[in-house]
């Protein structure tokens, strides 16, 4: 494989926003190291790049695991010399029940998928961005609008997307001496195999149900390219990318 000019890694990149992401990405010449636990999904997405193809590595890996994680690492050095983007976009939510009904097996996942994956990750891109050079690179933390407030019954969920703005900033500020940036994208309804339910209505914060407006994923992931291409001495710290008409905006 040649080695390209930019390499990016994807986690969560066999569905929804990490799929749509990796492509993008390997659309704007990025080699992708593409992650996941499901190695069907990540080689079906694989396959969707066409002729970019060539430029995409799959990677079967757990972010909640540390030897798989910097297993993952330390194959993306090996393969591709660096790394100039990470996307920690990997995640689970757990089934909406009350919370004093969740198991502690269900909030540990979420937790641990989320945000001890997301800082897992960080730490690895971390040693290696700070070595390379040129050296520095970006770090885009997928937040999610719950990273601002909360659905019904999504404890575990909304508790780690909030510590993720958290992680967000810290990793940006730790990040200054090596010349590495680091943002967050919160992203409200795109529409996946996760936001279909909406289509049939979700529980609102008066205790209703409705159907809820959703965007095409593809913006998204321009966005994130969009984030991605700036100079390292530029950074988008925080954005929001929502469906215009979803519930977020106003009371409710």
């Amino acid at each position: 494989m040649n080695l390209p000019d930019k390499v990016a890694l994807v986690t969560g990149a066999g569905s929804g926003i990490g799929r749509q992401t990796a492509l993008a990405l390997l659309k704007e010449g990025y080699a992708v190291v593409l992650a996941g636990r499901r190695g069907e999904l990540l080689e079906r997405a694989r396959a969707e790049a066409g002729p970019h193809a060539t430029r995409a590595l799959v990677v079967a890996s757990d972010v909640t695991d540390p030897i798989s994680v910097r297993a993952l690492f330390a194959k993306t050095a090996e393969v591709f010399g660096r790394l100039d983007l990470l996307f920690n976009n990997a995640g689970i939510s757990a089934p909406a029940v009350l919370l004093e009904d969740l198991s502690f097996e269900q909030w540990k996942g979420v937790v641990d998928t989320c945000l001890t994956g997301a800082f897992l990750c960080t730490q690895e891109a971390f040693k290696i961005m700070k070595s390379q050079r040129p050296r520095g690179g970006r770090i885009i933390n997928n937040g999610s609008i719950s990273a601002h407030v909360p659905r019904p019954n999504s404890a575990p969920y909304t508790a780690a997307k909030h510590a993720i703005t958290g992680l967000t900033k810290s990793t940006a500020l730790d990040g200054r001496k090596y010349d590495i940036a680091c943002g967050q994208i919160d992203i409200g309804n795109a529409a996946t195999e996760m936001t279909a339910r909406m289509a049939s209505g979700v529980p609102q914060a008066d205790g209703s149900m409705a159907v809820e407006p959703t965007m095409d994923v593809e913006l998204v992931a321009r966005a994130i390219v969009q984030m991605a291409s700036l100079p390292l001495d530029a950074n988008v710290p925080f954005m929001t990318i929502m469906a215009t008409k979803m519930p977020y905006i106003g009371r409710g």
